[in-house]
């Protein structure tokens, strides 16, 4: 993601509290570098503080010959289903796109289909989107679930008008229908619609999530165990939504790492409803992650249960990415 070099030196700063700690004390140590400072929060701390939350638990899942589901508690279920994102920006392209994500084995598919839109517009963007689902639903059929990302490119007006003009074809919820900052919105959207709505991927912590769940109109909430606060808040974000009745759908779109522990905790958690990912481990697990019939098996091996390829790891050089700007017609910068 953006910001990963800032994120790298937060990791070198609690690199000083950490070195010489006993690392199996992790939920000392998260409210150590979550509370050991004057400025609590935000983005920068919250994704340090996971990245060293879930190598935590790798160690103690090795040093006690235990995968992390079941130092959490064990499995609540077998296998965990998973889905894939496709591209395409007609309804011919992403339904061949869909098409194709079915022929490796998935049953879930999840897309884009809004463009920069401004708080108000017309129904050019719309009708288009309502075509794409369209087609997708004509060429997969209705026991594929289809699922709608619109990433927060909508303001709460808009964002009722598109999730009415997709609502005939179903999809399984519509993702991130506004950005964090007007999720007050949320319940006024939701009780415009039949179709669920899934959100928090740029939330962090349980107090991040308390908000949302409290006013109500969420289907499933979307924890990235990246940014949230590792796999120790994870897991209590995800007890917090089974109180309101809410499933949880990690939000995974970075890598295979991150898709791993993901999976220890969706293994462990009752109202796990779907795993978003972008690979399997193929490139740096000496022994990827398998996909049969859209579900992957929670790995028994210690930890994370993953064997990286170190080599591989190295040989990928990191190079720093900024999110894509995204523009108006007009030329205006829109929300990416």
């Amino acid at each position: 993601g953006d910001r990963a070099q800032t994120i790298a030196q937060a990791i070198l700063e609690l690199k000083r509290y950490l070195v010489g700690k006993d690392p199996l004390r992790i939920e000392y140590h998260w409210q150590a570098m979550y509370r050991g400072a004057f400025w609590r929060g935000g983005p920068i701390l919250n994704a340090a503080i996971s990245g060293v939350d879930i190598a935590l638990w790798d160690i103690l899942g090795k040093r006690l010959d235990a995968p992390v589901w079941q130092l959490m508690g064990g499995k609540t279920r077998e296998r965990v289903r998973f889905y894939t994102g496709i591209g395409g920006d007609t309804p011919e392209a992403v339904a061949n796109a869909a098409k194709t994500a079915i022929a490796r084995g998935f049953t879930a598919v999840k897309w884009c289909p809004v463009p920069a839109t401004e708080p108000l517009a017309g129904m050019r963007g719309p009708k288009n989107a309502a075509a794409q689902i369209e087609a997708v639903r004509n060429a997969v059929g209705i026991d594929v679930d289809v699922l709608l990302d619109f990433h927060g490119r909508l303001s709460p007006a808009m964002a009722i008008v598109y999730a009415k003009a997709v609502e005939p074809w179903h999809p399984m919820f519509i993702e991130e229908p506004v950005l964090p900052e007007h999720s007050n919105e949320i319940p006024r959207i939701a009780a415009a619609t039949s179709v669920p709505i899934a959100t928090g991927e740029r939330l962090f912590t349980k107090y991040g999530f308390r908000p949302i769940l409290e006013a109500g109109g969420v289907g499933m909430i979307q924890p990235d165990l990246s940014i949230c606060g590792g796999l120790t808040e994870g897991k209590k974000i995800a007890a917090m939504a089974d109180a309101y009745g809410v499933g949880v759908g990690p939000h995974d779109p970075y890598g295979p790492v991150l898709t791993a522990a993901s999976l220890q905790l969706d293994a462990c958690t009752p109202n796990f409803v779907i795993q978003e990912h972008v690979s399997l481990g193929e490139e740096i697990f000496h022994k990827p992650l398998t996909l049969v019939d859209g579900y992957v098996i929670p790995p028994e091996g210690p930890g994370l249960g993953i064997d990286l390829d170190e080599k591989a790891v190295r040989e990928r050089v990191y190079e720093p990415q900024d999110v894509p700007l995204l523009f108006h017609e007009d030329g205006a910068i829109a929300d990416w």
